[in-house]
Formats: structure tokens, C-alpha cells, sequence
């Protein structure tokens, strides 16, 4: 079989085709979030689509639209309900601490022994001014007043914007349904069109879908459990179980910290306070359970299927998370686990090159 010649035709083809290319590009960059989620929600829900396959063999379009039916049911709408109560428990903490500071609270906590031991130390080793309990009081206040009316803004800004909530997820379910409806057809042209042979493109589709099965397992269920467990343990201390568990899920997504940034400074009040035995209790619970669970349970769900290195799978999470927000913990494996499996690609093909450098 002769060798493929690159003539001048096919180079203005190419070239045309790049341009279109980009152009379209640049046509759905609106909506690539939305598109992405689709593709990646196909993927996580394509067993329970094979299922509903099964009973409606012979109607395609029906079966995806049970499929995207049955997503809209068991996620949008539980979210919308968690996300109210989220909002209900933010006001009332705020407002509740907004009442502490002013009442007197504040003071007398601030009264306490170790804190007077600690700003005392404090007064004399740092080299600004010294730190008055007044005006600590009085700025804290001040602070809680405006995140109070930024999370106000916030929840106004969410229920405003319930139209593009709604739209985009709209958006979402339209591509969803394409997407289970052909999804062979889909992934036979896409196959057709890669210059690579059969066992390449298996191997890239192959990565692409089980980094995607292993971001979501990964990060997502990971902040889920932490939640959960951790909205556990701060409500049997006295805590607002849903509140506080929410913001551990979200806090489990920064790096370092995580949520030790929630039940930390919980356990320290609960020591000052008198509450000992449920800050040990909390402190415990943050270190052997929600920690466990960040060690342990993430890198195990996230590794050991995409069987990339930890420290990559750290940078990658790290630098999508930098790049893209919230969604690049799913974009950043999957950019890392594609350009691996091209330079696996790249080693197999210039093999003889390669170790003819090594051997030099």
C-alpha cells in the first residue's frame, strides 16, 4: 500500500477546514460547559439508558427521553430543594451571629482566659497595633453584616437567575438526548475522521471515559461523604447539621485546607466554650472520618482507574480547578489523561526512533 502524499489541494483543504473548524469553535463556546456535562452525565447514566433500552428497543427516541426524564427528576429537583434550605440555614446563621456579636456574646466569649492569654501574646510579639476587644467586637459585626448582605445578594442573584439555570440545564438535557439517542453514530464518525487505527482509538475513548467515570467518583462523591458525614457530626455537637455539612462539601474542593477550615475553628470554640468533649469528639471526627475520606477515598476512586501518578492527579485537579472553576476538577484529569495517552501513542509509533536516540 502506497504512502499517503500530501498535495497542495489537500493543504488549502486542511486549511479550510481548520478555519471552519475554529469558526464553530467559536459558534458553541457559549455553551461548552453545557455540552461537556452532557457528554459526561451520557456517560455516568449510559447503564441505566442500556436498561431502558431494553424495554423500548424498538423506539430510540422515547427511550432518551426517559433517560433524560429520570435525570431531571433525580437530581434537579432534590438539588432545588437542598439549595432552599441551604439559603433558609445561611440567613439564619448569619443573623443569629449578627445578634451574638451585638448582645453581648462576643464579649464575653472573648473574655475567656485563653483568649485574653492569647491577644495578650499576641500584644506583645506582633508589631502592629495592639488589638482592642472593642473594636474586634465591632469590626466582626461589621463583617457579618456585609457577608449577610452578600449572601443575600447571592440567593437574590440565584432565584434571578433561575432563567439561565434554566436555560442552561435545558441546554444540557437537549444535548443528553442526542447524545444516548446516537451515541453509536456519534462515536463512529468520530472514529471514522481520526487518523489512528482502531486500537488507538480505542485506547483514547477507553481514557477519556474512565477519567470522566473516575473526576466525578472522584471529586464530587468524595465532597458528597465529607458532607454528609461532617453535617452528622456538627449537628450532634449543637451545629447546623445541613448548613455546615454543605459548606464542608464545598470546602473539601480547595486544596490543603479543605474542611478542617469548617470543623477546626468549630472544635477550638466548643474547647473554649467549655464543650470539650464535643470539640474532641469534632476534632476526632475531622482527623479519623472526614480525613480518612480525603486520603483515603478520593485518590483510591481517582487513581486507581485512571492510573495516573498522585502527584499529577493533584496538579491536574489543582490547575483545573485554577483554569475553569468547579468544572475543571473534571476537565483537568481528563486534559492530563489525554495527553498521556498521546504520548503513549507517540512512544509506540516513533519506537524505533526512539531507541535508536538511546542507543547513540
Amino acid at each position: 500500500m502506497d504512502s499517503f502524499k500530501l498535495k497542495p489541494r489537500h493543504a488549502i483543504l486542511l486549511a479550510a477546514l481548520a478555519i471552519a473548524c475554529y469558526a464553530c469553535y467559536l459558534l458553541v463556546s457559549p455553551y461548552l460547559g453545557s455540552i461537556v456535562l452532557a457528554f459526561i452525565v451520557a456517560i455516568l447514566v449510559m447503564p441505566f439508558h442500556s436498561r431502558v433500552q431494553q424495554h423500548l428497543p424498538n423506539n430510540p427516541n422515547m427511550a432518551s427521553v426517559v433517560s433524560c426524564t429520570s435525570v431531571t427528576v433525580m437530581v434537579l429537583i432534590p438539588l432545588l430543594f437542598v439549595a432552599i434550605a441551604i439559603m433558609n440555614e445561611g440567613i439564619n446563621f448569619m443573623s443569629n451571629a449578627y445578634q451574638w456579636l451585638t448582645d453581648g456574646g462576643a464579649k464575653d466569649f472573648l473574655a475567656h482566659p485563653y483568649i485574653q492569654s492569647g491577644i495578650a501574646l499576641l500584644n506583645k510579639w506582633l508589631p502592629f497595633d495592639t488589638i482592642k476587644i472593642d473594636e474586634l467586637v465591632q469590626q466582626a459585626a461589621v463583617k457579618v453584616t456585609q457577608l449577610s448582605s452578600s449572601f443575600l445578594s447571592a440567593s437574590t442573584g440565584l432565584l434571578g437567575d433561575v432563567a439561565d439555570t434554566v436555560l442552561s440545564f435545558s441546554l444540557m438535557l437537549f444535548v443528553l438526548f442526542f447524545f444516548l439517542r446516537d451515541q453509536e453514530k456519534i462515536i463512529a464518525g468520530v472514529r471514522h475522521i481520526i487518523p489512528l487505527s482502531r486500537s488507538q482509538e480505542e485506547l483514547l475513548f477507553n481514557e477519556v471515559k474512565m477519567v470522566a467515570k473516575s473526576a466525578v467518583f472522584g471529586a464530587f462523591l468524595t465532597a458528597l461523604a465529607q458532607g454528609a458525614l461532617g453535617g452528622i457530626a456538627m449537628s450532634l455537637a449543637g451545629f447546623s447539621g445541613l448548613f455546615w455539612g454543605s459548606m464542608m462539601a464545598f470546602a473539601s474542593f480547595i486544596p490543603f485546607v479543605g474542611t478542617a477550615m469548617i470543623w477546626l475553628p468549630a472544635s477550638i470554640y466548643l474547647f473554649i466554650t467549655g464543650d470539650w468533649q464535643w470539640g474532641l469528639f469534632l476534632m476526632a471526627w475531622g482527623v479519623l472520618v472526614i480525613g480518612s475520606i480525603d486520603n483515603f477515598l478520593r485518590p483510591w476512586l481517582m487513581q486507581g482507574n485512571t492510573g495516573m501518578s498522585t502527584l499529577l492527579l493533584f496538579f491536574s485537579l489543582l490547575g483545573g480547578l485554577q483554569l475553569f472553576g468547579l468544572i475543571g476538577l473534571i476537565y483537568g484529569p481528563i486534559i492530563f489523561a489525554v495527553t498521556l495517552v498521546l504520548a503513549r501513542l507517540y512512544e509506540i509509533e516513533f519506537q524505533d526512533f526512539i531507541e535508536q536516540q538511546d542507543k547513540a
